[in-house]
């Protein structure tokens, strides 16, 4: 309906141009017609006469009066107003959107797909936890946000690619590496304390196990080699940090390069096994897991540095290097390389940024936890300085969600291991719950994970309000085939007999799914989907209850079911959207 009147706009355009009244004209996808917010001011508006009135020098309003007078005729459109400084007001037949039933149906799977991506290939790069312990119920909302969103925009015509960056190098991966090795150790009666800043969860302990699998007693070494001029720990009156990293170098000493990277690579593998198991089951994939320590083998790291230093971006002080990142918008100069000689993460992170976009896409979208807001500014000045742009760049933040059992918020600490794993999630309320809780609501607002809900079967739950509203027409088509009847579609004129409010009303809401599928796309927002879905099925649930669908009358059972399949077929494309499925019956 939307293109019907943009094309009839572009007509009388096209009119008052050889008129001599426009000095040019759009095509007519882009003349702007937006859904009426107030029924009352009818179904469809346009501000079309308010953006052309400085070319026509005519006032708005009396141009908008000429466009709708040189409207062509439709049997579609009731009535046409003009409101205010001059918009334009469509008001449609009642019947008129009874034709997106046949659409529907004709479509089947691709009704909502869209092209007004034009095929930009557009990188979604999320979750990207870092492979040391599971993921916990926070990772699960970016999962399914960037999941969702990813399916958005392929839906929305772009090419997606959804990746998972793998931080596999770096301090956190070697604090692993020794909580698993003292894990081992004890494995073979050896008695060492366990650091105050190691990992501790019961997931240690299981690599543990399998690692004495793998390599006997091969990476056995005594509590004394282990310990002996160590630092004092934190509970002993030292620095955490300072006996983490000394235990770390005492590792490297005794267990060499290589079975020191035997044993780094063993804990970072099984965890990411873990990982892509989880999400796996949880109905998220990735295209490409793209893994840190690759930057540095492919010399990528190093060429991001060295262009970093070619464009006198670059200066020391106190034995580091740092990025002029202020020249850039950021509010502080960042270290790139460390006294050390190491370098940073962020240097890690220029290099990946870099990467993406030599890999040709024309959007990258990161999607990070809010507790990275500061980081924005780091990245996208590293863009500034060296691609020239960062506008190809958009940072979504996705707040953690918070479990609660009654009152009682759960702690979500990696290194003690007291969290709620995105698994236990799952086997509690199921994947398809926790994927529409998830996404209930915009990415940057706080969500409290409503765990007994989740769970319930009833109208409160929504992911079970809208499940149930696709099963009940399954119920309907096996009670079709039970009686013995056959559906047999209408024609189009057949279908002027829904003319009844809750009718016309679900033809409504049918025929706004193609346009939100584009809004919900360029603005993000997945939630937009669920939302819909919740309204489509209530609408649904209502006709159900006052209508009966299998009536003697053929004709009218038949345009009676065209709606109710129509209703199924856009309910399951909405969920497919979100990674939810849609059950033949409950």
């Amino acid at each position: 309906m939307r293109s019907l009147l943009q094309s009839l706009i572009a007509r009388a355009l096209t009119r008052l141009h050889e008129d001599g009244v426009l000095p040019d004209v759009s095509p007519p996808d882009k003349v702007h017609i937006e859904r009426a917010r107030d029924k009352a001011h009818g179904d469809f508006a346009s501000n079309v006469a308010m953006t052309l009135g400085k070319a026509a020098r005519t006032a708005p309003r009396a141009l908008a009066e000429r466009i709708v007078a040189a409207l062509p005729a439709t049997d579609a459109v009731l009535r046409v107003e003009i409101a205010g400084p001059g918009f334009i007001n469509f008001h449609l037949q009642p019947t008129a959107q009874l034709g997106v039933l046949l659409d529907v149906l004709a479509a089947s799977d691709a009704y909502g797909q869209s092209r007004i991506g034009n095929g930009q290939r557009v990188q979604v790069e999320f979750v990207s936890a870092n492979p040391t312990g599971p993921l916990h119920v926070g990772h699960g909302r970016g999962a399914a946000y960037g999941s969702s969103l990813a399916n958005l925009l392929s839906t929305a015509g772009f090419e997606v690619e959804r990746e998972y960056y793998v931080n596999d190098a770096g301090r956190q991966m070697d604090i692993l590496a020794v909580s698993v090795w003292l894990r081992y150790l004890e494995f073979l009666g050896q008695e060492l304390p366990f650091p105050a800043g190691a990992y501790r969860g019961d997931y240690v302990r299981a690599i543990a196990a399998a690692l004495e699998q793998h390599v006997a007693d091969g990476f056995r070494r005594t509590a004394s080699e282990v310990l002996d001029g160590l630092p004092p720990d934190g509970p002993q009156g030292g620095d955490v940090d300072q006996y983490l990293d000394a235990l770390i170098a005492r590792a490297k000493l005794l267990l060499g390069s290589v079975d020191y990277g035997r044993l780094h690579r063993h804990g970072c593998d099984t965890i990411l096994a873990d990982i892509d198991d989880d999400l796996s089951a949880f109905g998220v994939s990735f295209d490409r897991w793209f893994r840190e320590s690759s930057l540095v083998d492919s010399g990528a790291l190093d060429r991001a540095i060295q262009a970093l230093r070619a464009g006198d971006h670059l200066y020391q002080k106190d034995g580091a290097w740092w990025f002029r990142a202020t020249a850039f918008g950021d509010r502080q100069d960042r270290v790139v390389i460390r006294e050390n000689g190491e370098p940073t993460y962020f240097a890690s992170d220029v290099a990946y940024h870099l990467d993406k976009l030599n890999r040709g896409f024309d959007r990258i979208i990161d999607i990070w936890g809010a507790d990275h807001h500061g980081y924005m500014d780091r990245i996208r000045a590293s863009l500034r300085a060296l691609h020239g742009d960062d506008s190809p760049l958009t940072v979504l933040l996705v707040q953690f969600a918070v479990l609660y059992r009654g009152l009682e918020k759960v702690s979500m600490s990696t290194r003690s291991g007291e969290f709620v794993t995105l698994r236990e999630l799952r086997d509690e309320v199921g994947s398809d719950a926790a994927r529409f809780f998830y996404v209930l609501r915009k990415c940057d607002q706080h969500l409290d994970f409503d765990l007994e809900l989740a769970r319930s079967s009833s109208n409160d739950n929504p992911v079970y309000y809208v499940q149930y509203a696709h099963a009940r027409i399954g119920a309907v088509l096996r009670q079709l085939a039970e009686r013995g009847l056959k559906y047999e579609q209408p024609a189009p004129e057949a279908l002027a007999l829904l003319a009844e409010h809750p009718e016309l009303d679900l033809a409504a809401a049918l025929a706004r799914y193609p346009e939100l599928i584009e809004s919900a796309a360029l603005a993000h927002e997945p939630h937009q989907i669920a939302y819909y879905l919740r309204e489509l099925a209530g609408l649904f649930h209502a006709y159900y209850n006052n209508h009966p669908f299998l009536v003697d009358d053929a004709d009218l059972r038949n345009a009676r079911l065209a709606l109710v399949l129509a209703v199924r077929q856009v309910l399951r494309n909405g969920l497919r959207v979100l990674g939810v499925s849609a059950p033949e019956q409950m």
